[in-house]
């Protein structure tokens, strides 16, 4: 990836919703030339653009982080808890857990829900349970080095 594309992310970083017109003088590049890279960074996954959220403020009463300790392929075990649909974060990782997961409910019982529907995943084989009481920081601005 280029310097170029670089700053083009860390614009976006600063502000998704800044104007192709405004990154291109920034940059030193068209408005259509950042658009077809932006385009070209979202197409191979990149990056994505979205509207980052405190989920607690939008009514989901209940995020959790679920440290996952596994039994044979650890990836595919991380792969199937990957794809459901409560799990917004799901990480392979080294340390006490194997898998790390986190999850967004509604309520107390949505929550038991997806952790029961983690714990019967196979490749499971136990769960540890760390729910968030309060969000004092969600940045994804870190750059690109």
């Amino acid at each position: 990836m280029d310097e170029t594309s670089k700053a083009i992310i860390e614009q976006l970083q600063q502000d998704g919703r800044r104007s192709y017109a405004a990154i291109g003088k920034a940059v030193g590049l068209s408005e259509a030339a950042v658009r077809q890279r932006v385009q070209k960074l979202v197409d191979s996954k990149v990056m994505q653009v979205v509207a980052v959220t405190d989920p607690l403020q939008l009514g989901f009463k209940r995020q959790a982080l679920l440290g996952i300790r596994s039994t044979g392929d650890i990836i595919a075990t991380a792969d199937r808890i990957a794809a459901l649909p409560e799990v917004d974060y799901c990480v392979v990782v080294a340390g006490p857990s194997d898998i790390i997961a986190e999850v967004i409910c509604a309520n107390d019982e949505d929550l038991l829900r997806i952790i029961t529907e983690i714990r019967s995943v196979e490749g499971v084989r136990e769960t540890e349970t760390f729910m968030y009481l309060s969000l004092r920081k969600q940045e994804y601005n870190w750059g690109t080095r």
